[in-house]
């Protein structure tokens, strides 16, 4: 595991651009495993202006997302597919047919968790850009979730809740409910990128980085990866 511990938010988004980058030149039609929340959304400005500068390109990239909240279609601002269209999708030369993101609105959610399983397993993540949940979650796999475990939905914790409540108008409206990879679909990916800033990441960041490998703590699984680089800010790194 890579630690890279940087002055501040813009230093760590323009960093995980750059990893990302690297990717896509060197493989054009990469996996690109995509995750949502307030902290990719820097890496995503800086892969936009690359594309419409032509440094990047793509236009045979496929994508996979992280997770999607169950019962929001991708027509609602608040659910992830509307983010990813707004904050990447739609400004650079992508393929939408190329992009997928979990339906939160599937008539059988069992069976879109095993086609979104399938699809991972037909072409597993070139990088997977992962946040970092405040009580150590990744994607939407909540501390107790299973190292095994594949696509599947869950019941959000209060914390995450919490957590996700500043983009909504109040905390009623977070769903309490959500269809996420699982862990082992997040450990296929070839390279793991994940980036964590501000001094309330602090404590799930030391559970990640020094902590036992522990269900407990999900990103704690990280530490059994090949290929992992952390990026964090100063107040992320403040308990290592």
């Amino acid at each position: 595991m890579e630690i890279i511990i940087v002055e501040n938010y813009e230093e760590m988004s323009e960093k995980g651009a750059d990893l990302i980058a690297e990717v896509v030149k060197s493989n054009p039609c990469a996996t690109l495993g995509l995750a949502t929340g307030s902290t990719p959304i820097g890496v995503y400005q800086r892969l936009v202006r690359r594309n419409q500068s032509g440094e990047i390109s793509f236009e045979k990239i496929r994508t996979v997302n992280l997770d999607e909240y169950e019962g929001l279609d991708g027509e609602n601002p608040q659910s992830y597919r509307y983010f990813m269209n707004t904050q990447l999708f739609d400004h650079v030369n992508v393929d939408k047919r190329n992009t997928n993101v979990p339906s939160g609105v599937a008539e059988d959610m069992d069976k879109e968790c095993e086609r979104y399983t399938a699809l991972l397993k037909e072409a597993p993540q070139d990088i997977q850009l992962l946040g970092l949940g405040s009580d150590g979650h990744i994607g939407f796999n909540e501390p107790g979730s299973p190292f095994e475990g594949h696509t599947h939905v869950v019941e959000l914790e209060e914390s995450t809740i919490r957590d996700n409540a500043r983009l909504f108008d109040k905390i009623e409206d977070v769903p309490t409910k959500a269809i996420t990879m699982g862990i082992a679909d997040v450990m296929q990916a070839k390279k793991i990128l994940l980036l964590a800033n501000g001094k309330n990441k602090a404590e799930a960041v030391k559970a990640m980085i020094r902590g036992e490998v522990t269900e407990s703590c999900p990103a704690s699984i990280l530490q059994r990866h090949k290929d992992v680089t952390v990026i964090i800010d100063k107040e992320a790194a403040a308990l290592l």
